[in-house]
């Protein structure tokens, strides 16, 4: 029996077939593998717990080593001339000198906040003269992704905590004391770094991701929450969703609406990143049991049918790493844009070819029926095969411009529209 099982393995997939079974074994044993169900393996992850899962087909693929220092402004500018707009828009640097910008939030004052991934730091960015100044004003925390204004406070989401700074623009030199407003959050880095979606009553969604490439997922994770940072009072909104680092909530209905990043390691071309649409409390998107809506996983669908969940409303396609995401409400952009999503793609790593890097927009109905997906921003975050630009999250400033914040390139550009 055994050496039937062996000889079977040895005749599945395209490798065994064109170079025969010695070497498919061989590469079986030098792909990376955790053991991620246990929460040991959730509490002290390896540094690179998300080649985890790797397969023949990927083997080798890993994330962009580190953060590059911010470009030039003649690097930016080159970069920018290469980026294809539809008819009527250009894009120009607003602020250069930005470590690592994600996402972004403007104070009632025009001071915009800018949270980073790795170095633990807010920036605040502010206008003197026309021209931008970017000074470090929030430092000493682990990964303050996630930030938003709200009330004459700065909010900001670190892995656990949620922190409170109240009348932030009163002294830019020195922040005021942060309070902890709510820290009912796992502590493990993993899928830990977070956005905030303001609900426009005081609220925000905040999203928690699993720990693991594929897993199933601990509990209180693959979900998102309401919180009320008045009290610490948080319900639970969605479940079944992997690592959520962007959402909106549309102006028409109140619904929430979020990208989620699918899983790593099935292929180049499977599984699709989502835009996904809450439509009644405690939905259930699939993770980990089906993805993109059809596809039952390999191992953890358990006996689950993807009917049982909530499909997603586009499939925005494989790796393109959909973060931040904004309904457009403004003025300036023609008519068509009207309560469309704009999505920064942040880009793939999980594949050979890249994908994503660029900014898509979603034409929808409050429904989340009949969704357009076309190409807004892309060529320029790409040479080649190289990377130069990564969109991480937008913004719309009062002139009714769309605001990018480029991690990779340590840069926010605007995007605007004139006939």
């Amino acid at each position: 029996m055994r050496r039937q099982q062996a000889v079977k393995a040895c005749v599945v997939g395209a490798i065994a077939a064109v170079f025969g079974c010695g070497l498919v074994a061989a590469q079986a044993q030098d792909l990376k593998k955790y053991e991620s169900n246990n929460k040991n393996f959730w509490l002290n992850p390896p540094p690179d717990w998300f080649l985890g899962d790797e397969n023949a087909e990927q083997k080798g693929l890993a994330p962009n080593p580190g953060q590059p220092l911010p470009s030039s402004q003649a690097d930016l500018e080159k970069m920018l001339a290469n980026v294809k707009l539809p008819a009527g828009f250009k894009i120009t640097v607003w602020a250069q000198g930005v470590p690592q910008a994600r996402q972004m939030a403007l104070g009632s004052k025009g001071t915009m906040f800018v949270g980073t991934f790795d170095k633990g730091t807010v920036h605040a960015i502010v206008d003197q003269g026309g021209k931008k100044v970017v000074k470090p004003f929030i430092t000493g925390l682990r990964m303050p992704t996630g930030v938003a204004f709200h009330d004459n406070a700065l909010y900001v989401i670190d892995i656990d905590k949620l922190y409170k700074y109240d009348n932030p623009e009163a002294n830019l030199d020195k922040a005021p004391a942060g309070k902890v407003v709510y820290d009912d959050f796992p502590p493990y880095v993993p899928h830990g770094w977070k956005y905030l979606v303001p609900d426009g009553k005081g609220w925000f969604f905040i999203p928690v991701g699993v720990p693991c490439n594929i897993c199933l997922p601990p509990t209180s994770t693959a979900q998102y929450r309401r919180v009320n940072p008045a009290d610490g009072t948080a319900e639970l909104v969605a479940l079944g969703q992997r690592n959520s680092v962007g959402g909106a909530v549309d102006p028409r209905t109140g619904d929430l609406w979020f990208s989620e990043n699918a899983r790593d390691w099935m292929s180049d071309d499977m599984p699709s990143d989502k835009l996904n649409h809450v439509s009644r409390m405690g939905e259930h998107f699939g993770y980990p049991y089906c993805h993109q809506g059809d596809t039952p996983d390999p191992k953890f669908a358990m006996g689950h049918k993807c009917s049982e969940f909530t499909a997603p409303v586009v499939k925005l396609g494989a790796h393109v790493a959909p973060l931040g995401m904004k309904f457009y409400t403004g003025d300036q952009f023609p008519a068509e844009y009207k309560n469309g999503i704009f999505i920064a793609e942040h880009g793939s790593w999980n594949r050979h070819k890249k994908s994503g890097y660029r900014i898509a927009f979603i034409a929808v109905g409050p429904d989340g029926k009949n969704p357009k997906e076309t190409v807004f921003a892309q060529g320029g975050f790409l040479d080649g095969e190289k990377i130069v630009g990564r969109p991480a999250d937008l913004l719309q400033a009062a002139d009714g411009s769309l605001l990018v914040a480029d991690d990779h390139a340590g840069a926010i550009y605007q995007i605007s529209y004139s006939k």
